[in-house]
């Protein structure tokens, strides 16, 4: 099963992600897991993103579809594999098409997890985390006892910069003007599957099992 999870930030395909690969046996597969492992092992790539890196630039597309690329030889993707968060780009998604066609490991299905953008941006923004002991709240879905106070240790909670609003507005905009059209990409090639992810954490999973068409 070779698949791509598209979807905002926030919409849950992180952890969809590590649910498929549990199911199917599959590993799943992130750009930023890819990159640290590719300068790590110090590959050719991995050399090449790293100058980009340590300058502050970002890793050209050429670079990136390289290291996705000698990633997917790897031994644990022959029987298949789930790219989270790449491509971001309608190039990068060229690319890769050209290099998964050079490897024979040609894409199953592209999932789509369709959100609503302001239940999103609530669902993100009225998260909050301990500082001392990392246990998460939500202040309407999973309050804790006391108004923003830890149930564990007393401690006053936080709120993380990435989940203000203004900060996940702006990274909705950028989804949505760079990686929204992969969507239409992804459907001309008769490879989308939609599915609600605004669902249980375990509907969305069954859904997309349920799309895939396989047990």
């Amino acid at each position: 099963m070779k698949l791509i999870l598209l979807g905002p930030p926030g919409a849950g395909k992180g952890t969809q992600a590590t649910m498929l690969s549990d199911r199917f046996k599959i590993p799943q597969i992130s750009t930023g897991d890819m990159l640290r492992l590719a300068v790590s092992e110090q590959t050719e790539m991995g050399v090449k993103a790293k100058e980009y890196m340590d300058a502050g630039g970002l890793v050209p597309d050429q670079v990136v579809v390289g290291i996705v690329r000698d990633r997917l030889q790897l031994p644990d993707c022959d029987t298949g594999f789930i790219l989270d968060g790449f491509p971001r780009t309608v190039p990068q998604a060229d690319a890769l098409s050209q290099s998964l066609a050079e490897l024979d490991k040609n894409l199953d299905a592209v999932v789509s997890l369709d959100v609503d953008t302001e239940a999103l941006v609530e669902r993100l923004t009225g998260r909050r985390s301990c500082p001392n002991c990392g246990k998460g709240y939500h202040i309407s879905f999973d309050p804790p006892e006391q108004k923003n106070i830890c149930d564990v240790c007393s401690t006053k909670l936080v709120q993380r910069n990435d989940d203000q609003e203004q900060t996940i507005r702006n990274r909705m905009a950028v989804y949505h003007q760079q990686t929204a059209p992969l969507e239409k990409y992804y459907q001309d090639l008769g490879l989308l599957k939609s599915v609600d992810g605004m669902a249980d954490i375990s509907v969305v999973q069954e859904q997309i099992v349920k799309a895939l068409q396989v047990d």
